[in-house]
């Protein structure tokens, strides 16, 4: 009976002991998750690393803000970035050679810069490829071989080439490549009809073909290419149907033929209800769709006469087309490729372009619907402007008009020599940073008035989480994860980065 008695009491010691040890263990298991704080606020931060904190454990019912939760995984993250066009390349000429490349760096560079990972660039002429007039890769009427196929324009000084190799040097991303306007001898009517000409859609696939061939002998891989930029309400009219036909039956079959590796996108919407409307007339027939690897569309949803209302600013039934788009097509990954100012689409913005950093709330707004509504990159216009919002390319026919200024990411100021970087390169550069190519959305649960999160797991195990302050004051809020937490202020109209590694490392999957 004694040995029994002694026997319990020595398993009681036994289990206070193993509790013990556990609890130690899960305190410098919190030590261990150290988090990181990247701040770039009204207030003066700029990507700045503001502190470290550390884990404490949560009471149970206690207060919990946001919830990050990563049981919950959502779509695999692409990349983010801007655009490649002759406009910028002359402004960034226009600077003194050192200041050349620390622009460049200021973009590419993950560890000093923002570090931008998906790409875009233009295929002829579009209203910022500013260096000569309107142009196309083959001007030749009725050369359906191709032999006069060119991208001489594209290795000029100004040209989209030295631009893209230069930015390469720096950083990495891919390039998605698109196109307004195809050889106008292409169309049926330029000044009536600007549908292409069936007769001219092999012709038209060879052309696609031969620019990725021009540009690898560059050194450059082209990793996306979109048949049509804005295609039927903008600029080509041609139907998406045809588009349809266009791609199954000629550049699929002709890329597969030359085993091209460049991913296929049909063409990109100038919003996100037109996204709705038309991208399901291709992706519905299997023999288009097999040819699509991702849906790409554009932002302009929000363009209003006056400034909206702060109540009604953010819409969230912008964004519901993405939402049921992602649920449709969930093979396929959504890209929003294309937004910005403009001043004839954007009054309210007037005069352009903005150099106050407030103007990054907006698109920081833009970035967490869309990305919270499934996409999977989001591409912003013109990454450099100078002081007049310019320069661009005329030609009306071809929807390029006289008066265009529009917000880029970076303002060279071509008088001065002064470089600005606006609120929308510090809002874009805390995702582009960040959240890395392969990273996954995760859940990020709760609601904070003027307070909007994001979250997700990167490719290193690293959580990464994002938090919007619209508010004009500062706003505290507690972030939970792992039956953990920690406080934190969120400065007025801020954006905040915080970033750990659970100890368990990297989720296998």
């Amino acid at each position: 009976m004694k040995r029994s008695i002694q026997n319990r009491l020595g398993f009681r010691r036994l289990k206070a002991l193993a509790l013990l040890g556990a609890t130690v263990c899960a305190a410098v298991q919190i030590q261990a998750q150290q988090v990181t704080v990247h701040r770039s606020s009204l207030d003066g931060d700029r990507l700045a690393r503001v502190g470290t904190m550390e884990f404490a454990a949560r009471a149970e019912g206690g207060k919990s803000d946001i919830r990050i939760d990563d049981s919950v995984r959502h779509q695999k993250m692409l990349g983010f970035g801007a655009s490649f066009n002759e406009a910028g390349m002359i402004c960034l000429n226009s600077l003194e050679a050192a200041e050349q490349e620390k622009v460049l760096a200021a973009l590419f560079d993950a560890q000093t810069g923002a570090g931008f990972t998906a790409m875009k660039t233009v295929i002829g002429g579009t209203d910022f490829m500013s260096a000569g007039p309107f142009f196309t890769h083959n001007d030749t009427p009725g050369d359906v071989e191709m032999k006069h196929f060119s991208i001489k324009r594209d290795l000029a000084p100004d040209g989209l080439v030295p631009y893209i190799k230069r930015s390469l040097k720096h950083g990495s991303f891919v390039l998605q490549a698109t196109m307004d306007y195809p050889p106008d001898w292409m169309l049926f009517d330029l000044e009536t009809n600007q549908d292409v000409d069936p007769k001219y859609f092999g012709a038209l696939a060879l052309y696609y073909l031969r620019y990725l061939e021009e540009y690898k002998k560059q050194g450059i891989n082209v990793d996306y290419l979109t048949l049509f930029n804005e295609p039927t309400d903008v600029y080509t009219k041609i139907p998406f149907k045809k588009i349809g036909e266009l791609l199954k039956n000629h550049v699929g079959p002709l890329f597969e033929k030359h085993g091209v590796k460049t991913r296929l996108m049909a063409a990109e919407t100038v919003d996100r209800g037109k996204a709705l409307l038309r991208q399901p007339e291709l992706l519905d027939d299997p023999e288009v769709a097999k040819y699509i690897s991702s849906i790409p569309y554009h932002g302009y949803d929000w363009r209003r006469k006056e400034a909206p209302s702060r109540a009604n600013q953010y819409r969230a039934n912008e964004f519901i087309p993405i939402i049921e788009l992602a649920r449709r097509y969930p093979d396929k990954p959504l890209w929003m490729s294309e937004i910005c100012h403009y001043n004839w689409g954007t009054p309210w913005v007037n005069p352009l372009p903005r150099y106050e950093f407030a103007d990054g709330d907006h698109w920081g707004h833009q970035l967490f619907q869309d990305i919270a509504a499934g996409a999977s990159a989001w591409t912003y216009w013109n990454m450099i402007l100078d002081e007049t919002g310019g320069p661009w390319l005329v030609s009306k026919v071809h929807g390029d008009p006289e008066i265009n200024h529009q917000q880029p990411v970076v303002i060279v100021n071509r008088r001065t020599k002064e470089v600005t970087y606006t609120g929308l390169y510090y809002y874009l550069a805390h995702f582009s940073k960040f959240v890395r190519p392969g990273a996954v959305r995760i859940a990020a649960n709760g609601r904070v008035p003027e307070v909007r999160s994001l979250a997700f797991e990167g490719p290193d195990g690293k959580v990464v989480v994002q938090l919007l302050n619209s508010a004009a004051e500062t706003t505290s809020v507690q972030v939970s994860w792992r039956g953990k937490s920690f406080d934190l202020k969120l400065p007025r109209y801020s954006i905040t980065t915080c970033e750990w590694l659970p100890a368990d490392g990297a989720r296998k999957s």
